[in-house]
């Protein structure tokens, strides 16, 4: 009998394990860390994510352990009638847990919760040194119809 990937939302005492996840990701360079001296950084931005009505945080669970993350927000814009959409955001399986099926599970989790609310579409962006992930979305369905930009602030 195959253990079931379970999603739910995360909870703070997911936070540690969640850490790890990002600081252990060497391409997204986002400067993660487990270092003690951060957890309060996390711990508003978790405690931000869970006050907004339209933003959760979510975590696969496999036999008991952490092994997934994903982010969820609903975003309304005035183009296409005033549509509002899904977007996918920090999507992280754990290193040694890749080729699991996590990964699909939890997308497929968006696509299921964005069709129930009757939402037209689900978006997101991937870093462009993601290969792997690329040929991952592309497979899930996805195509790639934009291109993004970015600006670091100082």
């Amino acid at each position: 009998m195959a253990v079931e990937i379970i999603i739910r939302e995360a909870r703070r005492d997911d936070l540690k394990a969640l850490i790890a996840m990002f600081a252990d990701d060497d391409i997204g360079g986002h400067g993660d860390t487990v270092s003690e001296d951060a957890l309060p950084d996390y711990e508003r931005a978790f405690e931000t994510i869970a006050a907004s009505p339209d933003q959760t945080l979510f975590v696969a669970e496999l036999a008991g352990e952490v092994v997934g993350t994903f982010q969820t927000a609903i975003t309304t814009t005035l183009t296409g009638r005033g549509t509002s959409f899904m977007i996918i955001e920090a999507v992280q399986t754990r290193g040694d847990m890749r080729g699991r099926g996590i990964g699909a599970r939890m997308i497929e989790f968006c696509i299921e919760t964005a069709r129930a609310r009757g939402l037209p579409r689900v978006q997101l962006i991937s870093n462009a040194k993601r290969k792997d992930a690329h040929r991952f979305y592309e497979r899930l369905g996805f195509e790639a119809s934009h291109l993004g930009f970015k600006m670091a602030l100082k």
